[in-house]
């Protein structure tokens, strides 16, 4: 038994990203949780939180790629959302209360009409039920306890705000590409204001973070029915193999240095380098060395020398 609850206890080193295709009704902790269970990996955590509502694209970091993770969240998310009009809601989604009703449904010209007020950077109000802090306490507990919280606006980016189609006259079908910290359930609720009626977001789907999309999801019934007959603890180099991304996939848009292999064990022990070469770049504020395509360090150049300041141990 007790050899038994030691083998339970090991983690694996599982290093990189899996791309979740996150279930309608399932929390992102849950989802994490859930895939803890299964891959028992030493560290784990995830780029942006989705809520329990909505499905789709919820990277996953596992050990070494947690370092990358805020450049996954800083990157830029797409988002298609159905809106229902003439009811708003609490929430601004199906989950709250209706707070205000509206008989008026926007034509597809009005609504093409607004939509480029909602593009660029604009000034956005969060939802009250939100995970915006007020004095040290979640929007979304103070909304609970009924207390009648004021958030404050703050910009957003919307880089794209496109109309998929009107299913009927009382739904609208969206596509956002916006930056971070943009709440989708906010855009329904001021965009149906601007169109003099009400809505809320009654189906939502993200379809990118940063550099991962669709194309990269993987559902959770198909791991969970890959890692069938696992228990925790149990090596997970097939999963690994067949579903995590490399931790590099995460960097795409920064500047990569290969550097040879005496440069490498440098820089992994914390000294700067010195980039030779003609085209070598004299100064960066952030980039990445790597050996045979495996990341050894992110830091910054500055006169010509990479200065680590993070080291990955792969």
């Amino acid at each position: 038994m007790a050899r038994q609850n030691q083998r339970k206890r090991k983690k694996n080193a599982v290093n990189g990203w899996l791309v979740l295709d996150k279930p309608y009704g399932l929390t992102s902790n849950d989802a994490l949780g859930k895939l803890k269970r299964i891959l028992s990996p030493e560290k784990v955590g995830h780029a942006g939180t989705l809520d329990p509502r909505a499905t789709g694209c919820l990277p996953i970091a596992f050990g070494e790629a947690t370092k990358t993770v805020p450049f996954v969240m800083d990157g830029r998310k797409v988002y298609r959302f159905e809106v229902t009009w003439g009811a708003e809601t609490n929430t601004d989604d199906t989950e709250g209360d209706v707070v205000a009703t509206s008989d008026n449904r926007p034509t597809v010209d009005a609504i093409h009409a607004v939509l480029p007020e909602f593009t660029g950077t604009i000034m956005q109000v969060p939802p009250k039920f939100s995970a915006i802090k007020v004095d040290g306490q979640r929007a979304y507990d103070l909304a609970r306890d009924g207390e009648d919280i004021e958030l404050a606006a703050r910009p957003i980016d919307i880089h794209r705000l496109t109309l998929v189609e009107c299913p009927d006259a009382n739904r609208a079908v969206f596509e956002a590409e916006c930056g971070k910290g943009t709440y989708v359930r906010a855009i329904a609720r001021d965009l149906a204001r601007r169109l003099n009626t009400c809505g809320h977001v009654t189906e939502l789907r993200r379809l990118l973070v940063g550099p991962f999309g669709e194309d990269d999801m993987v559902g959770l019934d198909e791991l969970i029915e890959a890692a069938d007959g696992l228990e925790e603890g149990d090596p997970v180099d097939g999963l690994v193999a067949e579903f995590l991304l490399p931790v590099r996939e995460a960097m795409e848009d920064l500047l990569e240095l290969p550097v040879s292999l005496d440069d490498a064990a440098k820089i992994r022990k914390g000294m700067a380098i010195l980039l030779r070469g003609r085209d070598a770049p004299l100064n960066c504020d952030l980039a990445f060395a790597s050996h045979a395509g495996v990341p050894v360090a992110f830091g910054a150049i500055q006169k010509g020398r990479f200065q680590p300041s993070r080291v990955f141990h792969l």
